[in-house]
């Protein structure tokens, strides 16, 4: 049984990212710990009449516990920073909110945007940031056997049926977990978020309404640092190959 920590700053951020391998994971009999950096007040409401930040807080907070049970994530850690602003968050105070996490829960892996927080999101990158301060500080306090093994988590297939591009992933991919078992959980967490019908419905059209056949059979993640050790990431020279989990 291993221990996975997941960090992303919004909800949802875990279903488009992760959400295969954490279903998979809870299959393996590992436990799972989802910290969620904001509570996505500045998020578009949806089809729901809500009309403050504070509402769509609460209300997100409560997509992400009906996606958190779908995924079967057994600990959720919500730190309610602001949403949109983390950027101004000093990077000190955030990167020791994390590690003392890391610290008490002693996960095996931990999981978080890459540098460029795939779509170039302000607080996806600041996330990004203190996971790495976070994972190098908990190490500090940690006993050798008990450093986290740190991926990066790629989409490179996010933008496939949006009309613009998007940035090209800021790492080389190492690996890939087979999710082809659990797409349907992939799209019943994404669903759980439906005042976010607009993202799901550009990156994912169909899962809305209950087409699943656009979520790909894997989901893709670059090792970056292992025993205490940053790990330089190489693009591998024929298929990516699998992580068992």
């Amino acid at each position: 049984m291993k221990r996975w920590m997941f960090v992303f700053p919004h909800p949802d951020d875990e279903s488009f990212a992760c959400a295969g391998t954490l279903a998979r994971c809870r299959d393996a009999g590992h436990e799972t710990c989802l910290v969620c950096v904001t509570s996505g007040c500045k998020g578009r409401p949806g089809p729901f009449p809500i009309n403050c930040r504070e509402e769509l807080a609460r209300h997100r907070e409560q997509e992400l516990a009906r996606a958190a049970d779908v995924l079967g994530i057994g600990k959720l850690e919500l730190l309610r920073y602001p949403d949109g602003g983390l950027s101004a968050v000093e990077p000190e105070e955030l990167a020791e909110r994390i590690c003392q996490l890391i610290v008490d829960w002693k996960p095996n892996v931990v999981v978080t945007f890459p540098p460029d927080g795939v779509t170039g999101h302000p607080d996806h990158i600041a996330a990004s940031n203190a996971t790495v301060a976070a994972v190098e500080r908990a190490e500090q306090q940690l006993q050798n056997g008990e450093y986290p093994s740190l991926y990066f988590v790629s989409i490179p297939h996010y933008y496939d049926h949006c009309p613009d591009k998007g940035p090209r992933p800021a790492v080389p991919i190492t690996g890939k977990v087979d999710i082809t078992l659990y797409r349907e959980q992939k799209a019943e967490a994404l669903r759980a978020h439906q005042s976010q019908e607009y993202s799901v419905n550009r990156a994912y059209p169909g899962v809305m309404n209950g087409d699943s056949s656009v979520i790909g059979c894997y989901e893709y993640y670059t090792l970056v640092r292992e025993r205490g050790r940053a790990v330089t990431p190489v693009s591998p020279e024929k298929e990516i190959p699998l992580i068992h989990l």
